[in-house]
């Protein structure tokens, strides 16, 4: 008797065995496939990203050719020039094509505000900034552009409060 007891045990511990190593391959398997899933969602936003952009590009590009098309969004200031509103126009190109490269993961937070640190070098640039303010205040404050609006205010601050020249150690770089 005591040796069909130690048989079944073994066997009943075998099978245990075996049913446990099974339940994990298949959690193993759905955890591959949730993160597959995951990796997929992530390159259909990155390409619908980047589609964007470039629709956005092309529309732009359409205003700056056909001064017509670009009073369907002229929001500017009717007082500004049409040539200086143009260049907003591509200003506004300029920024939103670094805060797709921002948002794709091409810019971290640091490596944006460093290059829009030495955008903001550019007098027009910074009218641009000024005149588009009433376009940022109507955005959800939740919103990572409107964060990144407000940074880059405190940017423009710490830039126009500076003692120096060297525009480049201006402010502190946000860090991620």
């Amino acid at each position: 008797m005591a040796t069909q007891k130690n048989i079944t045990g073994r066997f009943g511990s075998v099978a245990a065995g075996m049913l446990l190593a099974a339940r994990q391959r298949r959690l193993d398997r759905a955890r591959l496939h949730e993160r597959r899933l995951r990796l997929e969602e992530l390159a259909i936003r990155r390409e619908a990203l980047r589609h964007q952009q470039r629709m956005h590009w092309a529309l732009l590009n359409r205003a700056l050719d056909d001064p017509s098309l670009a009073e369907v969004i002229d929001t500017y200031d009717k007082s500004i020039p049409a040539r200086k509103r143009r260049q907003f126009f591509y200003a506004n190109a300029w920024y939103t094509h670094l805060y797709h490269c921002h948002r794709a993961g091409l810019l971290d937070r640091e490596e944006l505000y460093r290059t829009l640190r030495e955008f903001f070098q550019s007098p027009v640039f910074r009218e641009y900034w000024d005149a588009s303010e009433h376009m940022r205040a109507s955005l959800n404050e939740a919103s990572e552009e409107a964060r990144l609006g407000r940074m880059i205010d405190g940017l423009v601050h710490d830039l126009d409060e500076a003692d120096t020249d060297e525009w480049w150690v201006v402010g502190t770089p946000p860090t991620d």
